[in-house]
């Protein structure tokens, strides 16, 4: 795998230097760590890369040489290298017999996910050997690779292949795709959710959190977090405010002292979750914790999500814990909403005053915004982001942490009007869009990616056995089967 240095570990994890130096010293939790998602920095995704492959078999060739498979796969990943600037190939071998995958399993315990390659025919064996290990199993099998293609389906309904999921392709980029849902794994097991308010919670959503995922959700106080702010030097957060006053298009309400002193809570919400080593933070702006900092938490959230990392309002946790979930898959920052239907369009609108100028990416160019003052509360300061059309876009939520809601759509417009949240986004969506509001449920907030995000979801609910339900499509899809162990 190609060598690469802290610079271009940052660019590969779409941050590209946004998040280092801004506004002043303070640098945030993930510098120098090659991610290429967010959801968690403490360490590299560990996968297992074991090829499959058995010497002289009849398919795909019988003279073809297995080492020379193994070159002509390695050489793919290493022209995706970035795509896999965080993931550590932890064991990294070409397995030819049903002996060197017993031995190949001992080696298996400590890695995130196992990523096979299917060379030539006779490899079920084998791989049901490897699928002992119990592991999250991903298996690519290019055309003509051979047969066992044939009885993949029927393993993966057995306990045995309950954690395995197959790629048929020959395209090579779903190499890095298959490691997704091993990104998501590892990232949730190490994420760490700051959530700032003056009320306590009961305690049985944050423990089955992480139960569920090995997530961890931390309260944090308000004088906590005033000590933060007040220990931003002024400077810093007028350097921060013209940055966000030179890129908008224009201010509209917020005056510059609001402007500023947002600036200041943003820069301490970037240094608190560098003190607590978490990468997410939410704040009860709307319930204990109104009025109760020096400023609204808007541009402190969007400027997190532009930088990678996660920012969301009024403390809700299932809503912050499906932000990191599909943050992780698909390395963007999700849009929090509260949506309003327009069947003319068979789309929902999904507005809310919170939106990031970065909805494709930390790496990706930034959309257009507005300075304005929060819609219900005609005060603070928030970006009212001209949204990204053209896109496919999926929404989802954790109804429990073992069912997800979800739907996909096309973005096809972004409202500009005084009516509801400053900022929007229409999505057509896919499916029946009554069916979708008469079977509504579950509250307003959603979480919105850009990207279909389907075969991703499924993966990672199949691995982290998670019911998946399309609230747009009236067929629910079948609940994660049983592995052996359970």
């Amino acid at each position: 795998m190609k060598p690469i240095g802290r610079r271009q570990f940052m660019q590969a994890a779409g941050l590209g230097g946004a998040g280092l130096m801004i506004g002043g010293a303070i640098e945030h939790a993930g510098a120098g760590v090659p991610i290429v998602s967010p959801g968690a920095v403490k360490s590299k995704v560990r996968v297992a890369r074991i090829y499959l492959g058995v010497p002289h078999a009849h398919w795909p060739h019988p003279k073809m040489d297995l080492d020379a498979e193994v070159k002509a796969y390695e050489a793919e990943f290493d022209k995706r290298w970035k795509a896999f600037a965080d993931v550590d190939f932890a064991v990294s071998e070409l397995v030819t017999s049903q002996e060197k995958a017993v031995d190949a399993v001992h080696r298996l315990a400590d890695v995130d996910g196992v990523l096979l390659m299917h060379l030539s025919m006779g490899v079920v064996p084998m791989l049901r050997k490897l699928l002992e290990a119990g592991k999250p199993t991903m298996l690519y099998a290019a055309p003509y690779s051979g047969h066992e293609w044939t009885a993949f389906g029927a393993i993966q309904r057995e306990p045995l292949g309950a954690m395995m999921d197959v790629v048929l392709t020959s395209d090579f980029d779903q190499l890095a795709a298959a490691i997704r849902p091993f990104r998501a794994i590892h990232h949730m097991r190490e994420a760490k959710l700051l959530n700032v308010t003056a009320k306590m919670r009961t305690p049985e959503f944050v423990q089955a959190v992480k139960d569920k995922f090995g997530t961890e959700i931390v309260e944090i106080g308000r004088d906590r977090m005033l000590g933060v702010y007040e220990s931003i030097p002024k400077a810093d957060a007028e350097n921060e405010a013209k940055r966000w006053i030179d890129g908008a298009e224009k201010v509209v309400e917020p005056s510059r002292d609001e402007i500023v002193n947002s600036c200041r809570l943003a820069l301490a919400f970037e240094k608190l979750l560098n003190e607590e080593k978490a990468t997410a933070i939410t704040v009860e702006c709307y319930g204990s914790m109104y009025r109760q900092l020096p400023a609204f938490p808007c541009i402190g959230f969007t400027r997190l999500n532009d930088m990678g990392l996660a920012g969301l309002c009024e403390s809700d946790l299932r809503a912050g814990v499906t932000f990191m979930l599909m943050e992780s898959l698909c390395g963007k920052p999700g849009f929090i909403s509260d949506p309003t239907i327009d069947e003319s369009s068979g789309g929902i609108i999904l507005a809310h005053c919170l939106g990031s100028t970065r909805m494709e990416g930390p790496d990706a160019p930034a959309a257009p915004y507005r300075l304005r003052t929060i819609m219900e509360r005609q005060e603070g300061a928030v970006p009212q982001v001209r949204m990204p059309v053209g896109k496919k876009a999926t929404q989802a939520i954790l109804s429990t942490v073992d069912q997800m809601l979800y739907f996909t759509g096309d973005a096809i417009d972004s409202p500009d009007t005084e009516r509801g949240c400053r900022t929007k986004i229409t999505v057509k969506v896919d499916g029946d869009i009554q069916y979708l509001w008469q079977n509504w449920s579950q509250g307003l907030h959603r979480v919105t990616c850009y990207g279909d995000l389907r075969p991703d979801l499924k993966r990672y609910a199949r691995f982290a056995k998670i019911a998946l339900l399309d609230e747009a499509r009236p067929v629910a899809e079948p609940a994660p089967a049983k592995t052996a162990q359970s």
